[in-house]
């Protein structure tokens, strides 16, 4: 019978060693992070845009293997602060790096390394036991000669600074090219272990997206018939307030509930203002129960005109 359990092991998948763990992708604005995410999840996740800070929250993509589960932590971009909040946003990052199992750090092939990325160079040579992958995102932007020069740099930057890469990998995620070999890179470096979510999940959606959702519940609460669909709320923020103690934390919410002709304004806000106030009071209720912290909301109403027929409008209010 012993021989039969050891042909049983070597032929059963199910007894290979699986790993689950965090990883996280940093770099400048705009080095490629959040597309590199969406590539190796196969979904749109993470909120990509040109604008720096969008991504304040920790947007998670799951990659689901049979071998392993590859969990990406989307950290709020590390930059030189210039406020509290920018220091304590920083702050977060620093924690991030330190609790994940690998850090990516990219760097966008058809741009010289610059010193917005030796800031960032220098905050990971101080987290020395988690494992770093330099990747070369964009590659699809430039030639064999500049890509070979800019691997040769980062080799170089990890020397100077006393980093070591665990890998230096070229990736184009506009082009899928080698975003596969990217996983199997990133997955020898997280530790055994059984999956930690189930199997369907993609992502922990981003709490600005379910703060709109609520805020558009109650924005259609009794206006249904009126206003069926032309409504949509963008939470242009979401910010610790400054100077509160530890104990009394307060969050400032800042969303646009937007319509599309002026004639639907005064549905929204209602006499003297009563029906949007109704709306604040309301989802503010259901906000502060999902986030468990007080919460200020602003809401403003505007017009977008025809904003469900126009892409650009569209791609602003996040769909």
């Amino acid at each position: 019978m012993g021989v039969m359990s050891v042909r049983s092991q070597s032929s059963e998948p199910s007894e290979a060693v699986h790993r689950a763990g965090f990883a996280c992708f940093v770099g400048r604005p705009n080095a490629g992070k959040s597309t590199l995410t969406n590539a190796l999840v196969g979904q749109k996740v993470a909120i990509t845009s040109n604008r720096p800070q969008t991504t304040r929250h920790t947007v998670r993509g799951i990659v689901h293997r049979p071998d392993a589960q590859l969990i990406l932590v989307d950290t709020p971009g590390l930059h030189k602060p210039r406020t509290l909040l920018g220091e304590r946003l920083n702050d977060v990052v620093r924690t991030t790096w330190a609790e994940v199992d690998v850090i990516g750090f990219c760097l966008p092939a058809d741009q010289k390394i610059g010193p917005g990325d030796r800031f960032i160079a220098k905050e990971l040579a101080g987290i020395k036991k988690t494992p770093k992958v330099a990747i070369v995102t964009k590659t699809d932007l430039v030639d064999s000669k500049a890509l070979a020069e800019q691997l040769i740099a980062i080799d170089q930057l990890g020397k100077e600074l006393g980093i070591e890469w665990a890998e230096i990998v070229p990736v184009s995620a506009a082009g899928d090219k080698q975003v596969e070999l990217l996983a199997e890179l990133l997955i020898p470096l997280l530790p055994e272990g059984p999956a930690l979510y189930p199997e369907g999940d993609l992502t922990d959606e981003p709490e600005q997206v379910m703060v709109a959702e609520l805020i558009r519940e109650a924005a259609l609460e009794g206006v249904r018939d009126e206003l069926p669909h032309s409504i949509a709320v963008v939470v242009e923020e979401m910010l610790p307030r400054e100077d509160r103690p530890a104990d009394k934390p307060l969050l400032d919410i800042h969303a646009n509930v937007y319509i599309e002709r002026p004639s639907q304004k005064g549905i929204i806000i209602g006499p003297k203002g009563k029906r949007l106030k109704e709306v604040g009071i309301k989802s503010r209720k259901h906000i502060e129960a999902l986030l468990g912290t007080p919460v200020f909301l602003d809401l403003h109403v505007k017009v977008a005109k025809d904003w469900q027929r126009d892409p650009k409008q569209l791609r602003r209010l996040g769909f």
